[in-house]
């Protein structure tokens, strides 16, 4: 069964020039033109990945958005007609994997489509083997397998994007990872020098990390290198 990509924007030309580019890729096409449906939709039936606009009368995408991330990681690609950093650091950081500017190239957005359903269906996999699957540092606990973050076994909810690069830094204990390394491991895709989407996810997930942990930082920030955790 092919991949249900759900197009959320009230403008109906840029909402079917996707939707012409996703069919012609193989992809399954549901649209909305708002907000509220867009969440009906949701619920409604399964969705592999949103492609979601921020400005829309009503509920915004930035309102859906935090709303969706309440109870699902299902990937999210934003796009917005603003193209400042803080608007894109503010995308991301309300549970968005990835955002891109309006116009885009159709092509571009296919791609970073594909790149996020990759990722996704590799966070999904479990290993092949069935012991070694399980990290642990201090009161953290990554399992592999279930794709299951706890600390003192309390469950810390994550997206895949946030799960791959906390098990990318847990199981190299002590090694510094840069940007473009993480990004690269974790995005399976080519890094931008101008991209901040590491900085904004290390960021989110140090957040919800910290929440449960009183505070403690895991992941350090080498400063000018890069991140690590030590064990």
């Amino acid at each position: 069964m092919s991949k249900q990509i759900l197009i959320v924007d009230d403008d109906e030309k840029i909402a079917k020039l996707i939707e012409i580019y996703l069919i012609n890729e193989g992809y399954g096409v549901v649209k909305a033109d708002n907000g509220l449906l867009a969440l009906e939709i949701i619920e409604q039936q399964d969705i592999d990945l949103i492609v979601l606009d921020v400005m829309m009368p009503g509920l915004d995408g930035i309102s859906v958005c935090l709303k969706i991330r309440e109870t699902m990681t299902t990937p999210i690609l934003m796009l917005s007609a603003k193209d400042g950093d803080m608007d894109k650091i503010t995308g991301l950081m309300t549970g968005a994997d990835d955002y891109m500017v309006k116009p885009f190239n159709p092509l571009e957005l296919v791609a970073r489509v594909k790149s996020l359903l990759r990722r996704s269906s590799y966070a999904a996999q479990p290993t092949a083997t069935s012991s070694g699957h399980i990290l642990k540092i201090g009161p953290l606990q990554v399992d592999k397998e279930t794709h299951r973050v706890t600390v003192d076994g309390r469950s810390v909810k994550l997206t895949p994007i946030e799960f791959g690069i906390l098990y990318l830094l847990a199981s190299h204990p002590g090694r510094v990872f840069n940007s473009e390394e993480i990004f690269e491991m974790i995005w399976k895709d080519k890094y931008f020098e101008s991209s901040n989407s590491v900085t904004v996810h290390i960021s989110r997930l140090r957040d919800k990390l910290e929440k449960e942990m009183e505070g403690e930082t895991l992941i350090k920030t080498v400063w000018g290198v890069g991140y690590k955790i030590e064990s």
